[in-house]
């Protein structure tokens, strides 16, 4: 019988990264089979553990027998499990559909598999830990991970990406360590649950000098504005699976660690106006910018943007349906740009600047992949009887709850801005007749599997909602209630 534990999430990738080479020695095939295998059984323990969670449950891991708050510990309860489930299974589908992608063979599949594990660990890292350093210190495999993964291709473009990226990515390690560094010395503990009891003994302004600090180092990764300028580059010069990881994990780790924060340590008023004005920043820049694409891979990178930004503004609402929606919506996101990437890296495969006009007729050539894309493009700007019409709504019911009608006006009016710019791909796809000379690479047996699955997970969440809503309503309860959190890690504290 398979024992479950948290632990495995972070152990599993980290040990199968640095044992990946010397397996490759033993057996070079597997160099891809061994990191498939880590990912399904990821997959499983994340199910078996979230399934198997009771209603306001929490499972406290403590690493090395030392009790928090001095030792380092896990926290595994409705809300870090549902992103946790999340990540894993987006990681064992991109192993899938990578498993015989382009420049992913055996030359090059070692070091691409290694990265990807690290990434995975990193992120889930984030989600789990309930000290602030390690959260740093899971930022930081991460990102590194991220910057090679980007530069995968070697060519001067993915360098130059890779480079932004690294450069960025600085910034925000420098704005974490200085907001670590600040509160340890103010209230003399990194762990997230005392930090929280803790934090009113800071002054307000000290509070909002760390807060602005943490929503830099997490924005970047939360891809908001303006610290956003990498996803472009990175998201159109990184392998379409890369890509695909990146909007599906990475991003939803940035927004896990800015929101952790801003709902179980600080304790500040005006924090979520803040984080509504740069949510609304962000969706509106991005989802204007994408309407002014050429480029579909990064049409889709900036398209990614808003997405992350109607998040924000879901989460800035503070009240349980708005939280509801934006976990709705990271589901979403996370599953269909998936989806969206995974198609589009089959319909740019022969193309070397990936422009949106490229595709002209590709819906007869490549009708699999086309229909795999235009699903997700129904999906994702809101279209019944798909998933993403479901968080759509969500949004909006709760914005029209709290009474901010301007911002739900905004949020009705860049959804018709995103119809437009995908119906224009669709329309060039099955509207327009094909180039005299088209070079076309049908996607393989593996990548038709991750989007079949994909595409059922969308149709069947769309048509069958309450399949996943009771889960999220955990997920949102856990977020919201701080006392319980605390309570979880440290019995003995009370929240005043």
């Amino acid at each position: 019988m398979v024992i479950s534990n948290p632990i495995y999430f972070i152990a599993l990738p980290l040990i199968a990264a640095f044992l990946l080479p010397l397996i490759g020695k033993v057996y070079k095939p597997l160099i891809r089979i061994f990191p498939g295998l880590v990912f399904a059984f990821m997959a499983y323990i994340s199910f078996d553990l979230f399934l198997n969670l009771q209603a306001g449950e929490a499972k406290i891991i403590q690493i090395a027998g030392w009790e928090q708050p001095w030792g380092i510990n896990l926290v595994y309860g409705h809300f870090s499990g549902f992103i946790t489930l999340i990540i894993t299974t987006l990681a064992f589908l991109v192993w899938v559909y990578s498993y015989k992608f382009k420049k992913v063979g055996f030359d090059n599949s070692q070091k691409f598999f290694i990265l990807l594990m690290l990434m995975v660990a990193g992120s889930i890292g984030v989600v789990l830990t309930g000290d602030i350093f390690n959260l740093f210190v899971f930022i930081e495999i991460t990102a590194i991970s991220s910057y090679g993964l980007t530069a995968f291709y070697k060519g001067r473009d993915g360098a130059e990406a890779a480079f932004k990226f690294l450069l960025i990515g600085a910034l925000s390690s420098t704005f974490l360590l200085l907001g670590i560094l600040i509160l340890y010395t103010q209230t003399g503990t990194l762990n997230m649950a005392e930090l929280a009891v803790k934090i009113k003994t800071i002054e307000p302004a000290t509070q909002a000098l760390v807060l602005i600090l943490f929503f830099v180092g997490f924005g970047i990764e939360a891809e908001m504005f303006p610290l956003n300028g990498w996803v472009p580059d990175a998201y159109s010069q990184a392998p379409a699976p890369v890509a695909a990881a990146f909007a599906g994990m990475l991003a939803k780790s940035g927004i896990y660690g800015l929101v952790r924060i801003i709902y179980t340590i600080f304790d500040l008023n005006g924090i979520f106006g803040l984080l509504l004005i740069m949510g609304l920043l962000t969706m509106v820049i991005a989802e204007t910018a994408a309407l002014k694409q050429k480029n579909i891979r990064r049409m889709l990178a900036y398209s990614s943007m808003g997405q992350m930004g109607l998040i924000m503004i879901a989460f800035s609402l503070n009240t349980k349906s708005g939280i509801y929606a934006a976990l709705f919506l990271m589901f979403n996101h996370a599953v269909i740009k998936t989806m969206l990437f995974f198609s589009a890296g089959f319909l740019t495969y022969t193309t070397k600047n990936k422009k949106i006009s490229d595709l002209d007729g590709f819906g007869k050539i490549m009708p699999f992949t086309a229909l795999m894309f235009g699903l997700g493009a129904f999906a994702i700007v809101g279209f019944p009887p798909f998933s993403g019409f479901w968080s759509k709504i969500s949004v909006l019911v709760a914005t029209a709850d709290k009474g901010f009608y301007l911002v739900l006006a905004t949020i009705l009016i860049t959804s018709i801005v995103e119809i437009v710019y995908y119906f224009k791909i669709i329309g060039r796809l099955y509207f327009k007749k094909a180039h005299k000379e088209v070079e076309v690479h049908k996607p393989s047996w593996n990548a038709q599997i991750a989007m079949l699955i994909l595409a059922v997970i969308i149709i069947t969440i769309g048509i069958y909602p309450d399949l996943i809503t009771g889960y999220i309503t955990n997920a949102a309860d856990a977020l919201f209630d701080k006392a319980a959190y605390i309570k979880h890690v440290l019995p003995n504290l009370t929240l005043n």
